[in-house]
């Protein structure tokens, strides 16, 4: 074996090239020269690649992550045993691709950043609405947001006790990848309200007469279209209580695709299913079997019809005109219904876990 393989051979498949190299050069101690022999190009161009990490290095996370890796375990047993803050290889392409589509969707949406603290395991995905009010609207695990760092899909934007990143252009990019792959019942309504914030992407979605293209907005979900739009009377059609309900039932639903099953089949709670017959995986997390018996409960309690419409909408982020086809309904329905949802929706979160919600975890 030569000798300069040692590390790189350790290393998760996801790392990039480029942090391999600087790896290479600062811990195993291997020349510029040495690598551009190795992998056939001109010092120059790897010490580019080397100075662009270094002088990357005074964001908390990257650092924290190239630290953790340069230290990477050399045994299969050490890196099963490997601690939560390191970005284990038990990570794969495709657990970050799917944390990835979760998380880099809502930081596509306006004034959403990720905020990390050194002393907490997780980050959150925290959003600041037009009228000034802040909610958080997603949670992701320490490692995940070293891997996205990694990649460079989020990149710093501001350094403190609480750290904060944004969605960066390199992610954006891969967020609009990771979306064209993604299952049905992404596909989101156009609209004329969403002029300031469209970031289109197109996907094929199947429908009864065939596959057919349509196009969705990266950067808002179908309620926070909906809560732009006005009444008759000028008032606005979804208020924010009604939409910060919405998002504390999008947010459980992505947490609890974090567990073994991903693929959780949610139609047993649509119409035709099995309401009654769920039961949480035995073998969860308990942070995401909690967030699964929240969506559980709450679309138990809005019943048939209404529990289609939130979960469709809501969940699987179907526009309005795409809900009421799959579910037979008059035109301009939809929205209608799932005001009525929203209210039902809000009204039990506030009865069951009060004003403040349930916790995370």
């Amino acid at each position: 074996m030569r000798p300069y393989a040692r590390l790189s051979l350790t290393l998760p498949d996801w790392i990039p090239d480029a942090v391999r190299l600087y790896l290479d050069h600062t811990t195993n101690g291997l020349s510029l020269r040495a690598l551009a022999r190795r992998d056939g190009a001109h010092p120059s161009t790897i010490l580019r690649q080397v100075r662009r990490y270094e002088t990357r290095r005074d964001d908390p996370l990257l650092d924290e992550a190239l630290d953790h890796l340069a230290q990477s375990p050399t045994s299969l047993e050490d890196a099963m045993s490997a601690p939560l803050r390191h970005p284990s290889p038990a990570l794969d392409d495709a657990m970050i691709l799917n944390e990835g589509r979760r998380i880099l969707r809502r930081l596509a949406e306006p004034g959403a950043v990720l905020a990390i603290a050194p002393d907490l395991e997780r980050a959150v995905v925290m959003r600041e609405f037009p009228d000034g009010r802040t909610a958080r609207i997603g949670v992701l695990e320490r490692k995940f947001a070293q891997a996205f760092v990694l990649k460079e899909w989020i990149s710093l934007r501001k350094a403190g006790r609480v750290t904060t990143y944004e969605l960066s252009s390199i992610g954006r990019l891969a967020l609009k990848r990771m979306m064209e792959e993604a299952p049905t019942g992404l596909a989101e309504a156009a609209t004329p309200f969403a002029d300031q914030h469209r970031d289109w992407a197109e996907k094929d979605v199947p429908t009864p007469e065939g596959p057919r293209r349509m196009r969705y907005n990266l950067a808002e979900s179908p309620v926070a279209v909906l809560g732009r739009r006005k009444d008759k009377d000028g008032q606005v059609f979804l208020s924010p209580d009604l939409i910060s309900a919405a998002e504390r039932l999008r947010e459980d639903f992505e947490l609890a695709q974090m567990g073994p099953r991903v693929a959780q089949n949610w139609d047993r709670f649509l119409t035709a299913g099995d309401r009654g017959g769920f039961r949480a995986d035995a073998g969860m997390a308990k942070g995401p079997r909690a967030a699964r018996d929240r969506v559980a409960a709450a679309l138990r309690d809005l019943g048939p019809g209404l529990a289609d419409v939130v979960l469709r909408v809501c969940c699987f982020l179907d526009g309005i005109e795409a809900a009421e086809q799959r579910m037979g309904w008059a035109a301009r329905s939809g929205k209608i219904v799932l005001r009525i949802a929203l209210q039902r929706l809000a009204r039990h979160y506030d009865e069951t876990y009060g004003k403040s919600g349930p916790r995370i975890g």
